[in-house]
């Protein structure tokens, strides 16, 4: 099967569905192309050694990257994060048809939705079907994240995301909440899919040693640190722990919009560290040194029905979890056995989390870690995501006639 991989986001970009899951299916006979932008995510600007240029072809693992311009940005403004977004689809669009190879199938990578756009333009060109996999809904997830977005925007995108949905031989939802939301937007239920994300294992699942720190509880939070992660609330409780728990250290890694002002905040906190965005393969490192990883969102509604990304490479690495999410993501770590729950936005309670786990015997805690990569490997594993998108296409590819658009 020939599979154009459409993604705005990319390697060396920070995204679980990125060059492993192209690797996977290339190593099992599949021949992959990927169209993408120009690294620029998750600080909005160029990753070292890149240059924006009208394209470039990369060559990872064996992998053909091909890379189209796209206004660099990832900030707070609302009108430059719609000129990165539509940039994007808008070179995808018109110059993906030269450069890409036509494909059998589009796996269509969301967020963010405007990349839908792209993929309906390049099926129609080449009369081939693609498959929708919503990791973001869409408008939700523009106003839970805080971001300012005038009211015509996200009408706009909603109607964007239906036609796109109506559009797509499969939608692919990585919860079972995402599912029932999609099918309240009229997605066919025969046309729906729940396939949930796993970790990046090449990277992450390297065997590392722990690094013991003798008298210290380190808590480690990995990832995006933007609006929709809430992470004043981490602070707060960082504050509280300094008082009565001062043998506890929250370390922060990662990059973002809010970085820049956390540090700020943070710089009278003796007990709070941040370290830059790592790539996955250094990550090892960075978790053999903490005793707990905390997974922290804003109390929006949105996000009971999602899983942080995050929370599969936590399952993964064997550490256990303070999880400060409603819902389904609770509910996965709970299920599997694997850390403490709290309330999303609560200092008070947050602190509390930490402080018990601190004080569990270290080898419940052990017991916690090998419980969650053990519900990983048993549920979540890249190998069992990979069977079920493999399922998707060959199911996209024989079963689904070309509908009249219009």
């Amino acid at each position: 099967m020939k599979i154009l991989f459409l993604t705005q986001f990319f390697h060396p970009e920070p995204i679980f569905k990125g060059l492993p899951f192209a690797r996977a299916l290339a190593e099992r006979g599949h021949h992959v192309q990927v169209l993408t932008g120009f690294p620029n995510y998750p600080g909005g600007k160029l990753y070292d050694g890149y240059r924006l240029a009208p394209f470039r072809r990369d060559l990872e693992d064996g992998i053909e990257i091909l890379r189209v311009p796209l206004f660099p940005s990832h900030d707070t403004s609302s009108f430059r994060r719609i000129c990165t977004y539509g940039s994007f689809a808008t070179a995808a669009s018109m110059l993906g048809p030269w450069l890409a190879q036509r494909p059998d199938l589009i796996y269509v990578y969301h967020p963010p939705a405007t990349v839908g756009a792209a993929a309906i333009a390049l099926a129609r060109w080449w009369s081939v079907p693609f498959v929708f996999d919503v990791q973001d809904l869409w408008p939700e997830s523009l106003s839970a994240t805080a971001m300012r977005v005038p009211t015509w925007t996200t009408t706009l995108v909603d109607r964007l995301c239906r036609v796109v949905y109506r559009e797509a031989a499969a939608v692919v939802a990585v919860s079972e909440g995402v599912r029932e939301v999609l099918r309240s937007r009229g997605v066919p239920p025969d046309r729906l899919f729940v396939i949930r994300n796993w970790c990046d294992e090449s990277a992450l699942r390297r065997p590392v040693a722990d690094v013991p720190e003798p008298g210290v509880f380190r808590v480690l939070f990995a990832g995006n640190l933007g609006a929709a992660q809430g992470l004043d609330t981490v602070l707060e409780a960082a504050a509280l722990l300094q008082e009565t728990s001062p043998s506890v250290r929250i370390t922060f890694v990662g990059a973002g919009v809010e970085s820049e002002r956390l540090r700020h905040r943070a710089a009278k906190l003796a007990n709070v560290a941040f370290l830059d965005h790592r790539p996955p393969e250094a990550m090892p490192e960075v978790f053999a040194r903490a005793d707990a990883l905390l997974v922290h969102l804003r109390d929006d509604p949105l996000f009971a029905i999602t899983i942080p990304s995050k929370t599969q490479a936590y399952l993964a690495m064997g550490k256990p979890i303070v999880m400060a999410v409603r819902g389904e993501a609770a509910r996965m770590v709970e299920d599997a056995r694997a850390g403490v729950l709290c309330p999303p936005e609560d200092p008070v309670a947050l602190a509390t989390s930490i402080e018990r786990l601190r004080t569990l015997d270290s080898g419940e805690r052990a017991r916690m870690g090998r419980c969650g990569a053990a519900y990983y490997e048993r549920e979540l594993a890249m190998r069992t995501g990979v069977d079920k998108f493999e399922q998707v296409f060959t199911q996209a590819l024989t079963t689904c006639e070309r509908r009249p658009h219009g």
